[in-house]
C-alpha cells in the first residue's frame, strides 16, 4: 500500500539536495507525488520543491491541463515553471514529445539539483514489455532506472515500487483533482495499445507475470553493474596514451587494446562508452557493424554514424566525433596580434606576445589546405604538410580544420606547432607565440 512514510525512504538520495524538481503532467501520477512532496515536506525537512509542466501542444485541451497545474501548484504554494515546446515535423510523436521534455529538463536543472518523476510500477512493467517487442538487449532489461543523470542534475523515480491501483486508492482519499489525456486510451499509441489490450490479456493468463517481469529487471540491473564494472576497467586501459594536445579534447580508443578483448567484452565497452557520451547505443546488428569495421585493413579510415555521432577508425584510435564531424577552416584575415576565434568553429589561434614569430609587415591571413602544401622548417629540408601530419599521427579528419598561418602568401606557422625557417623574432622585433586551441570551452 502507498503511504508517505512508505515514500520517504525512497527520497533518501536527494534528501540534502539545493532544490528539487517534480515533472507534472497533472495526471492521476503526477499529481499524487505533488501532493504526497507537500504534505512530506510539512512533517520532515525536505528540499524547496519546484514544479515543471511542459506543454507541448499536441491537444486541444493542453492549455487547460497547464491551468489545473497552475492553480494545483498555487494551492499547494509550489512555485510552477511552464515552458511551452514545438516539436519538429516527422517521426514519432511519442518520442519527439520525450525528447522535448528531457530537452526542458537538462536545461532547467543546476548542478546538485534533482528531477522527481512520478512513473510507477505499471510504467515500468509497460516498458519492459515494449522493450522486450522491440528486441532490447540487457541494458534494456533493466527497464527504468531508479535514478540518473539528466544534464548538470539527477533524476529520481520514487514511485516506482507501486503500482497505479494503489496510487489511484490514495489519490481517491485524499480527493485529489487530476486531468485525464485522451491519448493514453488511445489505441494509435503502441504504448497505449500494449497497456489496454496486451498486458490485460498476460495478466489475465499468468497472474504472476508483472513480478516475474519486475524481478528480471532487478536482475539485469545487477548484471548491467557488473558489466559496467568491467567496462570502466577496460575503459581506462583503452583510453590512455593521448597527449598531443590536438587530440585530448577528443574522446577514443586505443584499437590495439581494444583487439585484445574478446567480442563479447568489445561490444561491452563501445556501450558503455557510447553510453558515458550520451550516445543512443545502436541495435546488435549496428555494433557487429561497427567491429566489422574496426577489422577493416590497416590504411581504410572507415566512418561510421551512430546515435548522433560519428565513429572514425585513424591514426591507430576509434574517435568519437560530433554528428557534423569537426568543421574545416575558413579563410580569414589576422586582423590582430591578439587571440583570435575562428570563424568556421574550429577553436581559436592563441597570439601572445612571444619570440616565435616576428611582427613584421605585410598581408596576414588564416587559411588551410588545399593540397601540395610544403614548408621548411629550420635545419630540415622542405617537407610537406602531408608528411608532417603523418608523422605526427594526426588523424585525417582533423587535417581541414589545422589553421595555416600565411604572410604574403608564405607558409610562416602551422598552427604554431611547425615554423617556419627565418619567421623567429630577431634582435629588436616584435614577435607573438601561437598555439591552436580546437575545442572552446
Amino acid at each position: 500500500m502507498f503511504t508517505l512514510q512508505g515514500l520517504l525512504p525512497q527520497l533518501a538520495p536527494c534528501k540534502d539536495a539545493p532544490a528539487l524538481w517534480l515533472g507534472l503532467s497533472g495526471g492521476l501520477d503526477s499529481m499524487v507525488l505533488l501532493d504526497a512532496m507537500v504534505q512530506l515536506s510539512r512533517q520532515h525537512p525536505l528540499p524547496p520543491l519546484k514544479a515543471i509542466h511542459v506543454h507541448h501542444g499536441l491537444h486541444v485541451d493542453a492549455d487547460r491541463w497547464a491551468a489545473h497545474c497552475v492553480r494545483e501548484c498555487a494551492a499547494r504554494k509550489v512555485p510552477l515553471h511552464i515552458e511551452r515546446v514545438q516539436l519538429p515535423a516527422g517521426g514519432s510523436i511519442e518520442e519527439l514529445a520525450r525528447d522535448a521534455r528531457y530537452g526542458v529538463f537538462e536545461r532547467l536543472l543546476e548542478p546538485g539539483h534533482w528531477l522527481l518523476l512520478a512513473h510507477h510500477a505499471d510504467d515500468q512493467l509497460e516498458t519492459l514489455m515494449f522493450r522486450l517487442l522491440r528486441g532490447t538487449g540487457l541494458r534494456g532489461l533493466a527497464g527504468m532506472p531508479r535514478q540518473r543523470p539528466v544534464g548538470a542534475g539527477q533524476l529520481l523515480r520514487p514511485l516506482l515500487p507501486w503500482p497505479r491501483q494503489q496510487l489511484a486508492g490514495w489519490a481517491r482519499a485524499q480527493q485529489l483533482d487530476w486531468i485525464e489525456d485522451p491519448a493514453n486510451a488511445d489505441p494509435r499509441y503502441a504504448r497505449t495499445a500494449l497497456r489496454h489490450e496486451l498486458l490485460p490479456q498476460l495478466r489475465q493468463r499468468w497472474p504472476s507475470m508483472p513480478d516475474i517481469l519486475l524481478r528480471l529487471a532487478d536482475h539485469a540491473a545487477e548484471a548491467n553493474e557488473l558489466l559496467d564494472e568491467r567496462a570502466s576497467e577496460d575503459l581506462q586501459a583503452a583510453s590512455g596514451g593521448v597527449t598531443d594536445d590536438w587530440l585530448r579534447c577528443w574522446p577514443s580508443l586505443d584499437l590495439e587494446m581494444l583487439a585484445t578483448l574478446s567480442p563479447a567484452r568489445q561490444k561491452n565497452l563501445l556501450r558503455y562508452w557510447l553510453h558515458q557520451h550520451t550516445i543512443r547505443l545502436p541495435d546488435q546488428r549496428h555494433l557487429h557493424s561497427l567491429l566489422e569495421q574496426l577489422g577493416a585493413a590497416a590504411d581504410s579510415q572507415p566512418v561510421l554514424r551512430v546515435g548522433g555521432a560519428q565513429l572514425h577508425r585513424s591514426s591507430g584510435r576509434l574517435w568519437l566525433l560530433p554528428a557534423g564531424g569537426v568543421p574545416a577552416g575558413s579563410d580569414q584575415p589576422l586582423a590582430q596580434w591578439a587571440d583570435t576565434p575562428l570563424t568556421a568553429g574550429n577553436g581559436r589561434l592563441c597570439i601572445r606576445p612571444g619570440n616565435l614569430i616576428a611582427q613584421r609587415a605585410g598581408n596576414w591571413r588564416i587559411g588551410y589546405r588545399r593540397g601540395g602544401e610544403q614548408i621548411k622548417l629550420p635545419g630540415r629540408p622542405t617537407q610537406s604538410l602531408k608528411d608532417l601530419f603523418q608523422q605526427a599521427g594526426i588523424p585525417a579528419w582533423l587535417r581541414p580544420a589545422v589553421p595555416l598561418l600565411y604572410c604574403d602568401e608564405r607558409l610562416v606557422s602551422v598552427a604554431g606547432r611547425w615554423t617556419a625557417e627565418g619567421a623567429g623574432a630577431g634582435t629588436g622585433e616584435h614577435g607573438f607565440s601561437l598555439c591552436w586551441e580546437p575545442v572552446l570551452d
